[in-house]
């Protein structure tokens, strides 16, 4: 009963979180440029912004519905429950946008959702309560977390374009957010440590969110983030929190499954990337043009 009335939630959460994207791309995309160099004047364009504002209440409804499950079930269950966040984003962008999404795109969201359905289905019955890790465990976790994102940002805009890399590092610092949730809602004396780890998470994956929202399309960046939001803090599930066993045909769907969703992801971030290349070719087009009159 607990672990329905979770998943019931989770599914509610999806739908908060997801309609909160949309709503913040709309106004985070008619922005002046964000950025971390100038971080204090970044964050007042964002609550100067009515709409942005709206956006990120939705958003915080959301977050809170999801703390709301995991405190009822598995971390690994919750993000299962919680894959077909990118579905329903893709219906939002298509239905309330009217902007139609290319072959690609539709691919590449049936592929991700297929992945995260399948390694959903891995989870049913092969769960177990789990156990609250060492702490140190954790913050391996998330010190491990920052630095992908780093790299992330650093290395990927160039070969896969601003507005994916973006959306993959908000989704890696939302995964570790959702990492350390499940840490202060378990309790114990460091509860305090890793809520502000949480809190710093959240903050920090919002900020580069709205940053790939200025990039790309809500579709191609929040979904890469949702991807990683849902995969990543399965791992955890997985790996350190012990609440699930890695063996046998339930762990070769579960390998298949994340090998969907990085296709996916891939597939959702091939056309944002053509788009900067058409759109840089034209723009050196039109700086050529004058020379030649």
């Amino acid at each position: 009963m607990q672990i329905g009335l979770a998943l019931v939630i989770t599914i509610v959460s999806a739908c908060c979180l997801n309609l909160g994207y949309l709503i913040e791309h709309g106004a985070a995309s008619k922005l002046p440029p964000l950025t971390l160099r100038r971080p204090i004047a970044s964050v007042k364009l964002l609550l100067k912004n009515k709409r942005w504002l709206l956006g990120f209440a939705i958003e915080a409804v959301g977050w809170g519905l999801y703390v709301l499950a995991l405190a009822l079930a598995p971390l690994s269950i919750v993000q299962a429950a919680a894959a077909g966040g990118i579905g329903i984003l893709a219906v939002m962008v298509s239905r309330i946008t009217h902007v139609p999404l290319s072959r690609v795109e539709r691919i590449g969201v049936v592929v991700s959702v297929g992945g995260l359905a399948l390694l959903g289905a891995s989870l049913v019955g092969g769960h177990e309560e789990g156990s609250t890790p060492h702490a140190a465990w954790v913050a391996s976790w998330l010190i491990g977390s920052v630095a992908c994102a780093a790299l992330v940002v650093r290395l990927l805009p160039p070969l896969i374009g601003g507005g994916p890399a973006w959306g993959i590092a908000a989704g890696i610092f939302f995964a570790a957010g959702d990492v350390a949730t499940k840490m202060t809602v378990s309790g114990g004396s460091t509860w305090l440590i890793f809520l502000a780890c949480l809190i710093a998470s959240y903050a920090i994956g919002t900020f580069a969110l709205q940053a790939g929202f200025q990039r790309s399309s809500a579709l191609v960046t929040a979904g890469l983030a949702t991807l990683l939001t849902n995969a990543l803090p399965i791992v955890a599930g997985m790996t350190i929190f012990e609440e699930l066993t890695i063996s046998g045909w339930s762990g070769v769907i579960r390998v298949i499954a994340f090998v969907a969703v990085v296709v996916g992801a891939v597939m959702l971030s091939a056309r944002t990337k053509a788009a900067e290349i058409a759109a840089a070719v034209e723009e050196e087009e039109e700086s050529l043009r004058p020379g030649f009159a």
